[in-house]
């Protein structure tokens, strides 16, 4: 394993320090194993790290591997976000707009725009609908008359699966947990990684969504922001007319069951048979060191 590793910490999704979901990235990483990166990240313990493999680009863009604590995955969003902005800061060394990151899902653009960084991720994919509502309910501690069932519980993908659950207030929402072993049931029946619940009520007046998600085998009982949870989620809104209209620009929250409060910004919009995709918020710089 190298010494002397050089990592910086930060807060995305967040409205201030302390605030969000933590994120460690490491430079100069090229010649870490994935063993080691996994060791890393377990180290770490947070909803994942990334690792930058080269200060060089490849193709314009910037090589990034990113973990959880249990695996890699082929993309994600607070990570892909908080890289961009330590890639900007301090690696460029310039106030260019864009960024663009080489991931496994391919590459991500992010772009700067005044206090927000916004990612445009890859087209949705609507994958299975699942109808057994008992199942569902089940997996999150809840009753089957607390879910929303005007609106499809659906697998969507925008480069990392998840269930999405519509469910009908914010009382449930509180009162949601995983139930582990009808949460692998569920997952099982398709190819996610974990579940977001969403409803329409929030605790603030100017939040249009709660959202809450649970993705314990991934290593993340439940993640204070998502992007990519989220991302898919736009897309599901669109897909589905939640609001009544093929295109959103909404304010989700997430992490307030957790004392991690995060806001997400979704804007997504139906051009012909796609499904264009953006989801945008705040990195703040917490910390920095190194691996010894």
């Amino acid at each position: 394993m190298i010494k002397n590793l050089l990592f910086y910490i930060v807060d995305v999704f967040a409205q201030k320090k302390f605030t969000g979901n933590q994120l460690a990235v490491f430079l100069d990483a090229e010649n870490l194993t994935t063993e080691e990166m996994q060791a890393i990240t377990r180290e770490m313990n947070f909803s994942e790290c990334t690792f930058i493999l080269s200060r060089e680009q490849h193709n314009n863009a910037h090589d990034v591997r990113i973990f959880t604590p249990e695996s890699e995955v082929p993309f994600a969003g607070h990570p892909t976000l908080g890289t961009a902005w330590i890639i900007r800061k301090y690696i460029i060394q310039k106030d260019v707009s864009t960024v663009i990151l080489n991931l496994k899902v391919g590459q991500i653009s992010v772009t700067f725009e005044k206090n927000l960084l916004w990612m445009k991720q890859v087209e949705p994919i609507f994958g299975k609908t699942i109808t057994d509502l008992d199942l569902v309910a089940a997996s999150v501690n809840l009753s089957k008359d607390e879910l929303d069932d005007r609106f499809p519980v659906q697998e969507v993908s925008t480069g990392l699966p998840f269930i999405i659950i519509p469910v009908k207030s914010l009382k449930s929402m509180k009162n949601a947990s995983t139930n582990l072993e009808f949460h692998v049931k569920l997952l099982k029946q398709t190819n996610a990684k974990g579940v977001l619940l969403f409803c329409p009520e929030a605790h603030a007046k100017d939040h249009q969504l709660n959202v809450r998600v649970f993705a314990p085998l991934l290593g993340v009982p439940e993640d204070p922001a998502t992007g990519s949870g989220n991302g898919c989620l736009a897309g599901y809104l669109v897909q589905h007319q939640y609001f009544g209209t093929s295109e959103i620009d909404v304010i989700v929250e997430q992490g307030y069951e957790i004392n991690r409060p995060s806001l997400l910004h979704l804007s997504a919009k139906k051009k012909n048979s796609s499904i264009e995709v953006h989801v945008g918020g705040r990195v703040f710089l917490v910390a920095q060191g190194q691996i010894l």
